[in-house]
């Protein structure tokens, strides 16, 4: 029988403030919630998240038992009234308590048991019975989609949890919905009246309502999908000798690499205390927003953009990672505790993925003078989590490289989001198939990297190439120089990108030089593609401004973790950056964090139905003066007996390991 005393020890196990959730400290939030009365039969978990300790506190963290405290978003499910909450597991006892203002401050996010209430409140509607009926439709049919509802002129939704939810007709159990969506009509739905408030349809508007696709989505019918390839032989990837990192709790150790895994259910995967051979690099780095704009302003879908962290807590979903399907090679898995609805632990198996893989050549030379021919092979750590949410799936992947390198991947892939596509064609959507559309997109993210290059003083430089026209000193008109600029306050630090001079961002330490007398620093390489299209006056560039920018730099604050702010859901809009930075804080060589807008703008193909390939978009960290030469000359040789120059001496005299330095005992994966 466990004991009070059991349990106290059990949430006090931990040993570092970083250490991951257990079960022990979800139920010991529960426990005291419920003890200081904020716990009822109708209230519920909306979020779930440690409270990290500030930096300098973790820092200075030099052992023994760290203070634990978690921050839960309480929800009354029949009242609507919410509560911000946060809760030492240590002192077992409630540390803040804040009921939410909504209009001011936005709801909570929206949560399981709500979407579950959809199709009930749908089908005792009228209304939606009577749109189904005029489209010939039986409501059990029907498989509701409920969505957030953003914030625009609807005086009614002041303070109240709205939702509005499309249909989708599924034609057997096993069938994909997202082939027949039911268009020109949705519902807005209060969630806490559990009513529908609106019907928007178009044949109210004498329009003909659009025939419901056809065509099947049944990616996984094999029917559909033909004979399956029988000329793809197996791939194995094998590491005879183990691998080369190790993991003691979740502190992991690769080659010169050094950091902490976290997981929460609004960003997921976070790494922490990022250091190489001893230097940090990244004190902690994480996706901290995204959001999904939709372009067609019809009157029944002007309304759809989405923030999957903020208004979804999206991570809660994550799947668990299957070796041979998500993963490949000598894995090393971490569980991931998160809480449901009623504060209970909920453990995803396999959340998160570790392992090393070959990344081709490192670096390579034949030498014309000397005859040498030299080849080394890069490899990289992968840290991954792949989370449905909706129609689509979001991979995230953050590699750590032998160069010192960080790199971070999303892969989107999944189901395009659907509508019905009419004969004279629609300018803001693609035909994926004969009457089914595909409405243009964006998938925008937003990286938070709070940057520690050798110690907390950081400062960011605007490096971009500089064309000079032909002219006194550039005859020949040949000549472009590197221009640098340091980017001194929050006003100042909010940039975009621009591929045509190759603009970068070098996050530098202006305390600390290499031998060359240069301040030691890492460079974020951008894709540069398009930040938020949506017209500067609209809602949505309201509600998510942090995506107007590829590059925004605030001074560093604990409580600034979100960019487009704490509540996301039904936000009016300024929370979070453009909030911040009216402040203009100073930031040159002052404690900092770099928030970066990535992503991608996606124009549907024909190629993306049933199911889409996966898409990539994502940015690189990469060493720019923090090392004083190559940091890979120790690398050895592949020992592989398929590389012919395989144990040669390295340069071929006695002097080579004063060039290289000692070699790693660890060689390649044999690749």
């Amino acid at each position: 029988m466990t004991t009070l005393e059991d349990r106290n020890q059990t949430v006090s196990a931990a040993t570092h403030p970083l250490d991951m959730t257990t079960t022990a400290e979800v139920d010991a939030v529960r426990e005291v919630l419920s003890a200081a009365g904020l716990l009822g039969e109708t209230v519920r978990f909306a979020f779930f998240t440690p409270e990290e300790p500030p930096k300098a506190d973790v820092l200075a963290h030099s052992g023994g038992t760290p203070e634990r405290r978690f921050r839960a978003v309480l929800l009354d499910l029949a009242t609507g009234r919410s509560w911000d909450t946060v809760v030492s597991t240590t002192a077992r006892e409630v540390v803040s308590q804040r009921e939410l203002d909504p209009p001011r401050d936005g709801q909570p996010p929206i949560i399981d048991a709500e979407f579950e209430l959809i199709e009930d409140i749908l089908n005792a509607d009228e209304g939606w019975l009577a749109a189904l009926a005029g489209r010939g439709i039986e409501p059990a049919s029907v498989r509701a989609v409920p969505l957030s509802a953003g914030v625009y002129d609807h005086p009614d939704e002041v303070g109240k949890r709205i939702v509005r939810s499309f249909g989708f007709r599924q034609d057997h159990e096993r069938d994909h919905p997202w082939a027949h969506p039911i268009d020109g009509l949705v519902a807005y739905v209060d969630l806490t009246a559990r009513a529908v408030t609106r019907i928007i349809d178009v044949v109210d508007a004498g329009q003909d309502a659009p025939p419901v696709p056809a065509t099947s989505g049944n990616f996984d019918d094999p029917e559909l999908a033909g004979p399956a390839r029988t000329t793809l032989k197996p791939i194995e990837i094998t590491q005879p000798e183990g691998p080369s990192f190790s993991v003691e709790g979740n502190r992991v150790r690769w080659e010169k690499w050094d950091l902490r895994i976290g997981f929460n259910e609004r960003e997921g995967l976070t790494l922490h205390q990022i250091s190489f051979d001893g230097r940090p690099v990244v004190y902690r780095a994480s996706v901290a927003e995204m959001v999904v704009p939709y372009a067609d302003p019809a009157p029944v879908r002007f309304w759809q953009n989405y923030f999957d962290c903020g208004e979804y807590m999206f991570a809660r979903y994550a799947d668990s990672l299957q070796l041979g399907c998500d993963c490949l090679g000598e894995i090393h898995y971490l569980d991931a505790v998160i809480a449901d609805d009623f504060g209970n632990p909920r453990t995803i198996e396999n959340a998160i993925c570790m392992h090393e893989e070959d990344h081709g050549v490192l670096w390579k030379h034949s030498d014309l003078f000397t005859g040498a021919r030299e080849t080394r092979r890069q490899r990289r750590m992968v840290f991954s989590f792949f989370t449905p949410i909706g129609n689509y799936d979001y991979g995230f992947y953050w590699y750590l490289y032998l160069d010192g390198t960080i790199q971070l991947e999303v892969k989107a892939t999944g189901i395009v989001f659907t509508a019905a596509y009419p004969e004279a064609g629609n300018d803001y959507a693609t035909e994926v198939a004969p009457g089914l559309g595909a409405p243009y997109h964006q998938h925008l993210f937003s990286a938070r990297l709070d940057m520690t290059v050798d110690g907390v003083r950081n400062a960011v430089d605007e490096v971009q190439a500089e064309r000079l026209p032909i002219g006194e000193g550039n005859p020949y008109g040949n000549a472009f120089r590197q221009r640098r600029t340091r980017l001194t306050s929050e006003s100042q630090a909010q940039r975009d990108a621009d591929g045509s001079v190759v603009r970068t961002w070098h996050i530098v330490n202006p305390e600390v030089t290499n031998s060359l007398g240069q301040p030691v620093g890492y460079v974020l390489l951008p894709e540069g593609k398009a930040t938020m299209l949506a017209d500067e006056q609209s809602s949505i560039h309201a509600r998510a401004t942090f995506a107007s920018k590829h590059l925004w730099v605030t001074r560093y604050d604990p409580a600034e973790r979100y960019p487009a702010g704490d509540f996301v859901n039904q936000n009016p809009g300024g929370a979070g950056l453009p909030s911040w930075v009216r402040a203009d804080r100073a930031i040159d060589g002052e404690d900092i964090v770099v928030w970066h807008t990535f992503g991608t703008t996606h124009f549907p193909r024909p190629e993306d139905w049933p199911i889409m390939p996966v898409d990539y978009t994502g940015f690189t960290l990469k060493p720019a003066g923090f090392f004083d030469r190559n940091p890979t000359l120790d690398v050895p040789a592949t020992q592989s007996a398929h590389c012919h120059g395989a144990g040669a001496d390295p340069a071929g005299d006695q002097d080579s390991a004063d060039v290289h330095g000692p070699a790693k005992e660890r060689g390649g994966d044999g690749d």
